[in-house]
């Protein structure tokens, strides 16, 4: 920790994290002294590998510092801050959601007496609820009718949410829109020989290759972390190339890791400015019947904003 304290490039959020080593060692004076001065402030950014990192993260682990450093007025204010945006409807990875929890928790301290008092009417259901946590979780089967009321019988401010989650039904778009400029992604299926394939009805016992290529634009930097996934219908089958020994067949752009399973194709891998990645998987149409082909995307892992949806659809394996 001291040769750590006097490297001369040691960079503010470092320091941060290092003042709440040496105060949790009993160097409270040491720990001040590192701090005083350093900003609050933190610009925006998003880390997609190396520390995972982000301003929200950063900010909330500031404020853990200062928690523990006893500066409860200064960290106040970056309580606020953090916790207003939590409460928006983002995406946060789980390294910046985990630092905010545990930030505010630290700095809520030990839960003392009652904090929520409340009655509530799920639609005709009522309930009484006294507890002494900060998070009170009802489970709701909701329907387009439904009404959730309640009423507030504690001295503390609460904030109620609804939160719905769901899956679309087979046959609907993606839950997010194709940003051209932020990912570009195209699926196609051909023969073995290279020759287009219509996949929406295939001849039992046909072998054909599905080949998706991905572009990074270059508009958004060096994408880290990228996940390519691909759910396959169950009337067709993935011919596992690797351990028939000619994995070499297909044409393959390099990759991180590949977890290949019995319906499902998992390729992770990093793409850099301006270059473009082509992956394939060779299958065989297996089993005769109609079956849905779900959708093919490819995300950043910690940043959902750098995304691309190919839609499914339904297929056929005819005789």
């Amino acid at each position: 920790m001291n040769r750590l304290r006097e490297f001369q490039y040691l960079s503010a959020p470092a320091k941060w994290r290092l003042a709440a080593a040496y105060k949790l060692a009993g160097q409270a004076e040491v720990a001040t002294s590192l701090v005083r001065g350093l900003s609050t402030t933190v610009q925006p950014y998003t880390q997609l590998g190396g520390t995972f990192g982000s301003d929200l993260r950063d900010k909330a682990m500031i404020l853990e510092t200062l928690t523990i450093l006893g500066q409860r007025n200064t960290a106040a204010n970056l309580l606020k801050e953090v916790a207003v945006e939590l409460g928006q409807e983002k995406w946060y990875s789980t390294q910046t959601t985990a630092y905010a929890l545990i930030a505010i928790s630290k700095y809520c301290g030990t839960n003392k007496g009652s904090k929520m008092s409340f009655t509530y009417n799920l639609s005709g259901a009522t309930g009484n609820i006294n507890s002494e946590s900060y998070l009170s979780q009802l489970p709701v089967a909701f329907k387009a009718s439904n009404s959730v009321t309640v009423n507030n019988k504690g001295q503390n401010v609460l904030y109620a949410r609804l939160i719905l989650r769901g899956q679309p039904e087979a046959g609907q778009n993606p839950y997010a829109e194709n940003q051209p400029d932020v990912m570009a992604m195209t699926v196609q299926y051909n023969t073995r020989t290279g020759k287009p394939v219509s996949v929406e009805q295939l001849k039992q016992g046909t072998d054909f290759v599905a080949t998706v290529t991905i572009r990074n634009p270059g508009k958004r930097g060096y994408y880290e972390q990228l996940a390519l996934t691909q759910v396959f219908p169950s009337g067709w089958e993935i011919i596992n190339t690797r351990l028939m020994g000619n994995d070499s067949t297909l044409r393959m752009s390099p990759f991180t890791y590949r977890d290949i399973r019995d319906d499902r194709v998992y390729t992770y891998f990093n793409l850099e400015e301006s270059k473009t990645v082509t992956y394939q998987v060779l299958l065989n149409a297996a089993y005769l019947g109609r079956y849905y082909l779900p959708a093919t995307s490819c995300e950043a892992m910690y940043d959902n904003t750098i995304h691309a949806f190919a839609p499914g659809k339904w297929i056929e394996v005819v005789k």
